[in-house]
């Protein structure tokens, strides 16, 4: 009866052990994968959907199709963002087709979302021999684009802010490094009453009510200028301290507070360390250290044990006296 609990009691920590035994294999494989490095490209890929029906589209594999974002008309390539880098995007899509402005209906009437991913880190480019070919994940980017629909046109509200947020650092990691955690963007104001006509001029709706943002007015043809806001931090969590939520991401922040906090700062330990260096360091050292003792001039003035002076200069010579 005892060997049967026993073999019981074994059988039933062998999983525990093997996992125990595994958490240091799955830790160093973490920790050999790649990170970003500060300003490293970033690829958008966005769901592929039907303009018909705005259904996703499937591979012959049945999983989902995803195609680069838009060319955008300033640099000619698919938008991308960088990696810690917070800046003011401009990325305009040259012409919306047909088949483009059926899906921007889908995407600003919510029947379905513009769903893009960006990969959480980079691909390795040296591959061990005998392990499982990498296989990135993905982290999904959801663009809540805003806007109305009318019958002959669209008014879009093309300003997104886009917040992504980095995982916690490892302290082997570099400073500049990291791996993507999460991410949103969503459209300002898409109720604002001041609308522009792509490639036109503006046009008021309403004079009556303040102005509060820009959308455009769109129809098949037009261009679609948009701009992102992206704002990097370095934690899953939004920063806060006392409540107050701190808007201090991943950027360079330098400001007059700044620079005047910083020069004050530096003028207060310059004070505090000199006043420390004259009165009590620089008092300790000449305190009972004669004339000449830490120079070549030693023996100096005078001569013998009367002379002052206790260097490593040349010593003086008897002289005889007539």
């Amino acid at each position: 009866m005892a060997r049967r609990l026993f073999q019981l009691a074994a059988a039933a920590t062998a999983p525990c052990l093997l996992l125990s035994a595994l958490a240091p294999v799955a830790a160093a494989t973490e920790l050999n994968l790649p990170s970003y490095h500060y300003g490293d490209a970033m690829k958008i890929e966005c769901m592929n959907r039907s303009s018909e029906t705005g259904e996703h589209i499937q591979l012959a594999n049945d999983e989902i199709e995803w195609v680069p974002f838009p060319l955008c008309n300033e640099t000619q390539r698919p938008l991308e963002f960088h990696y810690g880098v917070e800046a003011e995007l401009n990325c305009t899509i040259p012409m919306v087709d047909d088949p483009f402005f059926h899906l921007l209906e889908f995407y600003l009437h919510a029947d379905a979302p513009l769903a893009c991913r960006l990969e959480n880190r980079p691909a390795p480019h040296i591959e061990t021999v005998g392990e499982r070919p990498y296989k990135p994940e993905y982290v999904p980017l959801v663009f809540a684009l805003a806007g109305t629909l009318q019958m002959s046109h669209l008014h879009v509200a093309t300003h997104l802010n886009v917040l992504l947020h980095s995982s916690p650092k490892h302290h082997i990691h570099p400073h500049d490094s990291g791996v993507l955690d999460s991410g949103v963007a969503y459209s300002t104001s898409p109720l604002g009453h001041k609308v522009h006509q792509a490639g036109g001029s503006a046009a008021d709706e309403s004079s009556n009510v303040q102005v509060i943002s820009e959308a455009v007015r769109l129809i098949i043809g037009d261009p679609l200028p948009l701009t992102f806001s992206v704002r990097w931090f370095p934690t899953p969590r939004l920063p806060k301290t006392e409540g107050h939520v701190e808007w201090s991401g991943m950027g360079n922040h330098l400001g007059p507070s700044t620079v005047f906090y910083s020069l004050v700062s530096f003028i207060a330990g310059a004070i505090v360390a000199g006043a420390y260096f004259f009165g009590t360091v620089l008092p300790r050292r000449l305190k009972g250290r004669s004339l000449g003792g830490a120079t070549p001039l030693g023996y100096g003035i005078g001569g013998g044990s009367s002379g002052v002076g206790n260097g490593w200069g040349i010593a003086p010579t008897k002289r005889a006296i007539d």
